[in-house]
């Protein structure tokens, strides 16, 4: 088990390095610490929010699996936006690329507290493939809070932060309903293709992103951050 928990910590810091390091103009490593922490702290307040769901997997409701799958996606999409929305107020918040940066980071933080619930409640052979396939999840659902959050610095439509979660919550759902106990095969070839679909559109984010701050040029010198007290 103490390498499970390892492997849950390697595995979100890992992810955390990969998408992080894209960004051309790197953020205080405090507020970084500060949004992980956030997104630590969503998973806590979306668990005690999904405690009483399990109801609902009792009842008679047509379709009580399907809606279950669904605020579960709202519930944590949700927790996890709060999460990312603290670093908006702050003034290394200043480009886009920051938006999904940040969202990226609550996102893992989020992740990481969900994964070593699963090894300490499901043992290690369940934490495990938890840690390797839900971490990248997570963070890949939050790519369209992340264009959200960076959606201030755009001209013209308003509107981001609404059409980014929706986005993000219906990305988790379709995840959620197609991880039953036995998928079968074309189950598995659609989580396959909704994973391929998240990545290219993180991807695209992240491009759009990079061209814009290639466009910005070098931003004047800022004075360093410090943590609020």
């Amino acid at each position: 088990m103490p390498l499970s928990l390892l492997l849950a910590g390697v595995v979100t810091g890992w992810w955390l390095w990969f998408f992080v390091r894209r960004d051309r103009h790197p953020e205080p490593a405090w507020l970084l610490a500060r949004t992980f922490a956030w997104g630590m702290f969503a998973w806590l307040v979306a668990a005690a929010f999904e405690a009483s769901l399990g109801r609902l997997l009792n009842s008679d409701l047509p379709l009580a699996l399907l809606l279950v799958a669904l605020l579960t996606a709202t519930i944590e999409e949700v927790s996890k936006f709060v999460a990312a929305s603290t670093a908006t107020t702050e003034p290394s918040f200043d480009e886009p690329m920051d938006g999904l940066v940040y969202a990226v980071t609550a996102a893992l933080g989020f992740a990481l507290v969900e994964n070593l619930t699963y090894v300490l409640g499901f043992g290690s052979h369940a934490g495990n493939w938890h840690a390797l396939v839900a971490t990248l999840a997570h963070a890949l659902f939050s790519a369209p809070q992340g264009y959200a959050l960076g959606g201030k610095f755009w001209t013209g439509e308003r509107g981001w932060r609404v059409r980014g979660l929706t986005m993000s919550v219906l990305l988790h759902f379709v995840f959620n309903s197609l991880l039953t106990s036995h998928p079968s095969l074309w189950q598995l070839a659609a989580l396959a293709l909704v994973v391929l679909l998240m990545m290219l559109l993180a991807g695209r984010f992240y491009l759009q992103f990079e061209e814009t701050a290639r466009q910005l040029g070098t931003r004047p010198q800022r004075v360093p951050d410090s943590p609020r007290r």
